[in-house]
């Protein structure tokens, strides 16, 4: 009798992780539907708080990213993204550098306060280049 209730609570187990595992499996999606699945989402939402101002706008940015968004055209646009925030860390290391060689504390402190930021930026570039 106990060999017949572990296997019959094996088996629902099996059929209950099944799902997760198929879940599991699917590849996450990237460029233009990733954008509209992310914005889909957000009206759902929107819907669900009873916002319908918010709704209508995002309807409108989902239809214009539905007829205009291209894969290749995002990526150019997350490239030049990158290559944006490398210049700009770039600029506020030297901005840095200059500070250090004056020497003043208050102006040193203020360029690494923005040269972090601006590496931040960077990597968050980096991060939607990748999805």
């Amino acid at each position: 009798m106990k060999l017949l209730s572990s296997l019959a609570l094996s088996t629902l187990l099996g059929f209950a992780a099944g799902p997760l595992l198929a879940a599991e499996e699917q590849p996450a999606l990237t460029g233009c539907a990733a954008k509209r699945q992310a914005i889909s989402e957000q009206i759902e939402q929107a819907r669900a708080h009873g916002n319908a101002d918010q709704q209508a706008g995002l309807e409108k940015a989902l239809a214009e990213v539905t007829e205009h968004c291209t894969d290749s055209g995002l990526r150019k646009e997350r490239e030049q993204k990158v290559l944006d925030a490398r210049h700009e860390v770039n600029q506020r290391t030297k901005d840095l550098d200059k500070a250090m060689k004056k020497g003043d504390p208050e102006k040193i402190n203020k360029r690494k306060d923005k040269l972090a930021e601006a590496k931040k930026e960077l990597q968050d570039a980096v991060d939607q280049l990748e999805r």
